[in-house]
């Protein structure tokens, strides 16, 4: 499968799909990739898009420059002197902040495809909830993390007060959103919020390398382990459990799974097709 660029409508946002793997950088690193509404809506259409393309097997979410990303356009909401509404009335402020969360965040957690942040810097505000909303984080060595909506006086939006209570407890999450403060690498490590931590001038290839082994894998049976695992945080263990059976049956009757026991006979590494 041959490497292309993906016109993604606006230079906010990059889009190339290599070997399986799409990868999607946020690209306005003179604000160190802050969230601009081009950024937003393109990331939204392109993960859209990704969900339903089979040839999309794993999705790469990154920054350009020497950051992830660093939210909301701190700068552009206190030119404006609202951070929120703009042009629009409350409630059609909080619908459309409504649709993009879900377009955005919503769909790395719950599209049925691996998905993986790579951070080669900071990841701030709503930028580390769209790094925390990926099924998997990749970080540089001199990254950082921080909630730092304390610091803007707001109470935090795409999903990170979901996602780092899922993952560190409700206590620390409070710790983390109370204080905003930064959370380096090494941290992240120790408390699971960061899968691996590289040398920055190896985070282009570690990322590569954990994408290309999941884009490589069984990708129905990805779908339903990834259902399972969102399931099984927030639902009975008795749902959890029946799910499970449920998608254990499936993946059984796939050609992945048969070619797989196939291979393990035969002492080899399986092909996966996907079927």
């Amino acid at each position: 499968m041959t490497s292309r660029s993906i016109d993604t409508g606006t230079a906010d946002l990059l889009a190339s799909l290599d070997e399986g793997v799409l990868t999607l950088t946020m690209n306005r690193p003179d604000a160190r990739n802050a969230m601009s509404g081009a950024m937003v809506s393109a990331l939204a259409s392109q993960l859209a898009s990704a969900e339903l393309d089979t040839a999309v097997k794993c999705v790469v979410l990154t920054g350009a420059g020497k950051g992830f990303c660093a939210g909301g356009d701190v700068k552009g909401m206190a030119a404006r002197g609202d951070g929120t509404v703009g042009d629009n009335t409350i409630d059609t402020a909080i619908h459309r902040q409504r649709v993009n969360q879900r377009a955005t965040a919503g769909k790395l957690f719950k599209m049925p495809k691996p998905t993986i942040a790579a951070l080669p810097g900071a990841a701030a505000g709503a930028g580390l909830s769209l790094a925390l909303a990926c099924d998997l984080r990749i970080m540089a060595a001199n990254a950082i993390l921080t909630t730092a909506f304390a610091r803007v006086g707001f109470s935090g939006d795409y999903g990170g007060t979901y996602f780092l209570t899922q993952l560190l407890g409700s206590a620390k999450a409070r710790e983390l959103y109370f204080l905003s403060d930064r959370v380096s690498a090494d941290e992240a490590l120790r408390l699971g919020l960061a899968n691996w931590v590289c040398a920055p001038e190896e985070l282009g290839a570690k990322t590569r390398e954990i994408a290309l082994r999941i884009a490589a894998g069984p990708t129905v049976a990805y779908r339903y382990m990834k259902e399972n695992l969102n399931r099984a945080m927030s639902g009975d263990v008795d749902d959890c459990l029946d799910l499970e059976a449920t998608h254990h049956i499936h993946c059984g009757q796939t050609e992945d799974h048969r070619e797989a026991t196939k291979a393990f006979v035969e002492k080899r590494e399986p092909v996966f097709k996907g079927r």
